[in-house]
């Protein structure tokens, strides 16, 4: 069989699939990435990298700006295709991520493969992410549900001609329309719970040596991949004056980066860490913003050591995609302390997995992680619950990978 993935930023969603299908002998599978490819072969697949040609037209219309920039790429994309064609590649399959436009024109070049999709999400101006927050409303306005229709025309056009989907969550998959639903199979990347295991002996050094935490340590953890509103930063650094206060020895480790993987930059030009950090700092003394600390993006090891060691870890997201963050501290058995969103549900019941917070109660938040730091067999049978539940549901080799390869197999 020969398969196809098209990923601008592969393996992403792939990393786990790709290889696997690579190690059938029987199997031939090709990449095509949207950039300068390291490695022209990876874990068995042949990398192939393309570029464009142009970028989006100055000044044109704000609605239309991100479908054009989908259609430069979907037209890179198709023309690299063609290239392959010529060369004799003819996919069964292709899988592809159609977030960025990459896929929109491959059933021209191909038309006998079958086009699978990763359904990650579908815009909506109600019931989701937009409009959850009061505190950042959209500056469009009452013209921003024009802006997601169009936001939507790249979804629309794959669902058009893709043979079938794949989406990670239940609740992702269900904010698609009715009529592509039935071509969705829910299927999560898959969390290697062999890997993210609880580490009684779990320590971490920071500032080359001088800082050392230990499992025991009263330590919070609060992890994005970008300290940003989509993903409660505000609300978390909300919270610290009086969980300080009330903790005078706890320590709170923040991962995440200065960036915006989603929603909108600051209008003045700062980060929304520097914001928001700049917001509580008057209400917290030297010796306790010494206990506040910030470590940007740190590598994986580091990340899951400091997960082994966190006693509660918190998360919260707006209704939107679910991050692999909260699946991997699950596994690795976190207290865990979350938002009461809808994409949160479907792995953390209140008191069976975790604890569940309105988003917006920073107060509630402050009450949960300290009632489970002064309860440690609390803490211990969320995290043995939450751990069972990932490798129950989530578990890479027993559970996703299985099933995503049937459903490989099923296209063909």
């Amino acid at each position: 069989m020969k398969i196809l993935f098209i990923h601008q930023n592969f393996p992403a969603q792939f990393k786990h699939l790709a290889p696997a299908l690579a190690a059938n002998p029987a199997n031939s599978v090709v990449a095509m990435v949207l950039k300068s490819a390291k490695h022209e072969r990876w874990r068995g697949v042949e990398i192939v990298s393309y570029g464009t040609t142009r970028s989006s037209t100055p000044n044109v219309h704000p609605w239309v700006s991100d479908f054009e920039s989908k259609i430069i790429r979907a037209e890179a994309c198709f023309l690299a295709a063609l290239q392959l064609r010529k060369s004799g590649l003819m996919p069964d399959i292709i899988i592809a991520h159609p977030g960025w436009g990459e896929s929109l024109f491959l059933k021209e070049v191909w038309p006998s493969a079958k086009l699978a999709i990763y359904g990650e999400f579908f815009y909506h101006a109600e019931g989701a992410d937009c409009g959850f927050d009061p505190e950042f409303p959209s500056s469009g306005g009452e013209r921003d549900v024009c802006r997601l229709r169009m936001k939507n025309v790249n979804n629309i056009l794959h669902f058009d001609v893709a043979d079938a989907a794949l989406s990670p969550t239940r609740w992702q998959a269900s904010t698609f329309p009715e009529p592509f639903r039935s071509k969705i199979a829910v299927i999560h990347d898959g969390i290697d719970t062999a890997a993210l295991v609880p580490n009684p002996d779990a320590r971490l050094t920071f500032n080359k040596g001088s800082v050392m935490f230990r499992k025991g340590d009263e330590v919070i953890t609060f992890v994005n991949r970008n300290l940003e509103p989509y993903r409660g930063y505000h609300i978390f650094m909300r919270s610290l004056p009086e969980l300080l206060r009330q903790r005078p020895h706890v320590r709170i480790m923040i991962v995440g980066g200065d960036g915006v993987s989603y929603g909108q930059k600051p209008a003045d030009g700062r980060t929304w860490k520097q914001i928001f950090a700049s917001e509580v700092r008057p209400q917290i003394s030297d010796g306790d913003w010494a206990r506040v600390h910030f470590l940007g993006q740190i590598p994986y090891r580091e990340f899951i050591m400091l997960l082994q060691l966190s006693m509660v870890h918190v998360y919260l997201t707006y209704p939107f995609v679910l991050s692999w963050s909260l699946l991997e501290a699950m596994s690795i058995g976190c207290a865990i302390v979350a938002s009461n969103t809808t994409p949160v549900q479907e792995a953390i019941t209140h008191d069976e997995t975790g604890r569940l917070v309105d988003f917006f109660d920073g107060a509630g938040f402050v009450r949960e992680v300290c009632s489970l730091l002064d309860d440690p067999a609390a803490r211990a049978r969320l995290g043995a619950n939450a751990r069972a539940f990932a490798q129950k549901n989530y578990d890479l080799e027993s559970v996703c990978l299985p099933r995503q390869l049937e459903w490989v197999h099923a296209l063909a």
